[in-house]
């Protein structure tokens, strides 16, 4: 997957300066540490405690050794909501799974391809990736460039035949971001989603007015 990056030296592809995240406090990265130290034990098949504190200690020799631009992490986290898109990303690998599998037996090389824009509305890095990365795990679709000015993911997805297909696997990309704010965005970007689905919102309402007019 690559990445487009533009802008002035100093600045990451969200508007931030580089500088002021250089600044972090290093325990700001304990999600990241978390993470490495379940890796470690997940790789071992063992998570006692004298095997989680090295991994704690490798994490930790990690993170200070290879000094990557820290991760900004948001003010919240929902662990209900972590669990809603947990459950939903699981939903949506079993039936697309399903789909892909029976597109293959009956449409077989006649399937149509097509490559998508999805501008997001979080710049987000954090966001950004681990969208894409969800996107791209569910079978049919895979992320195949991110312009990170404009935060835009572009996916190679299949069986997609016409405009109608297209706004709809637009639309579910979005719904996967909104699942992910909800769970660990920052709150202006769920005040983001919240207006932008509330936008939505009065839009179809105004179209079912009309069509029943």
């Amino acid at each position: 997957m690559s990445t487009r990056t533009e802008g002035p030296a100093g600045r990451a592809g969200n508007g931030r300066d580089t500088g002021a995240e250089g600044r972090q406090p290093f325990w700001s990265q304990w999600p990241l540490l978390l993470g490495l130290t379940l890796t470690w034990g997940a790789l071992w098949q063992d998570f006692s405690p004298g095997v989680l504190l090295a991994g704690v200690v490798f994490s930790l020799l990690v993170l200070w050794f290879y000094r990557l631009p820290r991760v900004t992490f948001a003010d919240r986290f929902s662990p209900w909501h972590v669990l809603v898109f947990t459950g939903r990303f699981l939903v949506h690998v079993v039936t697309a799974s399903a789909s892909v599998a029976w597109d293959a037996i009956t449409k077989g090389p006649r399937i149509a391809n097509s490559v998508v824009a999805v501008p997001l509305r979080s710049h987000d890095d954090l966001v950004v990736t681990l969208t894409g990365h969800a996107l791209a795990l569910v079978p049919g679709s895979l992320v195949i460039d991110v312009d990170r000015p404009s935060s835009t993911l572009f996916l190679h997805v299949l069986d997609a035949r016409d405009e109608a297909d297209v706004e709809s696997f637009r639309a579910e990309a979005l719904a996967t971001e909104a699942a992910i704010i909800r769970a660990i965005g920052s709150r202006a970007d769920l005040a983001l989603v919240e207006e932008d689905e509330a936008r939505r919102a009065d839009r179809r309402a105004d179209r079912g007015g009309k069509e029943t007019r």
